[in-house]
């Protein structure tokens, strides 16, 4: 296919796409599917080879938001059945991320509902981020706080958070009908204010609210221009008690066709498959490997996700490796001089251009904050179900780990 060998080619240059050839990915049919896979799958081989970085939640802060975005549990007036409390001490919060970098994650994401963090609440994130630190050697700390005020991003930097995460979630042109109390462009200032202050900006979307595929193109080519170091892809987990609730739109195969589109848009940069790939994906999420090459481990901010130990399994099976600890997860040309493992930004004119499950800090999609949406680990049924029908069954929501008394799935 002609489509497909030039942006193959262009990846490989890290040359950007046009529109139309963005939109001709997610227009194709289901029978070029895996030629559609296999030609990102190059992309993705030449920028990180076979090697798949492992995310961890914890969820500082749970529910309560004042906000209203659509998607998220978390927002206000929300009626869906999650925990609420209130801040997780530095030792509680240490003690859970523990756990994931215990299963082989190398970056943990602290999470908190809300619009955005007082200058009290980046002092909370200060203490945890060196209680983690002190315990855990080499580790990275996304932070996922909301929208940042002026020099709040400098304190964070200061305090040891390797990067922050804030997704823009969907187009400029669609982003009032899903939030009124903040705007687009506030998100855009707080990814602005991340890079500004040397931390690796983490910012994407959340695919499955009723959009068009020119909404889709549009939010992932503003992305490139940000120039995040990583894009989280949610799939929306439409919860129960959310104005979204019944948004049911997406398959596992056009999952893969948006995973694709964004692996060709940004070819070199950690492109993180999030909240809802257990929902959505399903059996198709090994296939998805070979587009994305970061995924969370285990349970999202107020959702469950699938097993830990599956996820390695998973892996394993499909034929890539964990990420190390001491491996740098971006290509040179994107990381730092100085080599570090978190990766950093961009050089002037390369790579990608610029969450986490909702409920994260205003902006983050519900399941996986620093760039996840709500995914869930319920069992499926043993009978066949059609492809487009709800599968509320495998939502599921959080009542272990981080708020609670149980062990956390890591």
């Amino acid at each position: 296919m002609d489509l497909l060998n030039t942006l193959v080619d262009k990846g490989l240059r890290r040359e950007l796409p046009t529109r139309e050839e963005a939109l001709a990915v997610l227009a194709t049919s289901d029978d070029d599917l895996l030629d559609v896979v296999a030609a990102a799958g190059k992309v993705r081989r030449q920028w990180f080879g076979r090697r798949v970085k492992l995310n961890y939640l914890v969820n500082l802060k749970s529910g309560l938001c004042p906000e209203d975005c659509s998607y998220c549990s978390q927002r206000l007036g929300s009626e869906a059945g999650i925990l609420k409390y209130t801040w997780l001490k530095p030792d509680q919060a240490s003690e859970a991320a523990a756990a994931g970098l215990a299963g082989g994650a190398k970056r943990v994401c602290l999470v908190a509902s809300g619009r955005g963090p007082t200058d009290r609440d980046v002092d909370r994130v200060a203490g945890t981020i060196k209680a983690i630190k002190d315990q855990n050697e080499g580790v990275e700390v996304c932070a996922c706080l909301g929208l940042l005020s002026d020099g709040q991003a400098e304190r964070l930097r200061e305090a040891g958070a390797d990067a922050y995460n804030h997704n823009l979630n969907t187009s400029e042109a669609t982003y009032g009908d899903i939030t009124t109390t903040h705007t687009y462009a506030d998100r855009v200032d707080t990814v602005q204010k991340a890079h500004a202050a040397g931390l690796s900006a983490c910012s994407g979307l959340i695919a499955g609210m009723g959009e068009s595929d020119e909404d889709l193109v549009d939010v992932v080519f503003s992305l490139r221009e940000l120039d995040p170091d990583s894009v989280p892809v949610n799939f929306l987990i439409p919860f129960e008690g959310t104005p979204l609730a019944k948004e049911w739109n997406l398959t596992p195969q056009r999952c893969l066709r948006i995973l694709a589109m964004v692996r060709f848009v940004c070819p070199d940069v950690e492109v993180r498959i999030a909240g809802g790939r257990e929902v959505h994906l399903r059996t198709q999420q090994p296939l998805a490997l070979h587009l994305a090459n970061s995924i969370f481990l285990g349970d999202y901010l107020t959702s469950e996700g699938q097993a830990g130990k599956a996820d390695l399994e998973m892996i394993a099976d499909a034929g890539f490796e964990v990420e190390g600890a001491g491996e740098v997860t971006l290509p040179e040309h994107r990381a730092h001089a100085t080599g570090g493992a978190c990766g950093s930004h961009a050089e002037a004119g390369g790579g990608c251009g610029s969450h986490a499950e909702t409920g994260g800090g205003c902006g983050s999609h519900e399941g996986a904050g620093c760039g996840s949406v709500c995914g869930s680990a319920a069992q499926a049924p043993a009978a066949a179900q059609e492809a487009n029908e709800p599968r509320t069954d495998l939502v599921a929501v959080r009542r272990r780990g981080a708020g609670t008394d149980l062990a956390p799935n890591a």
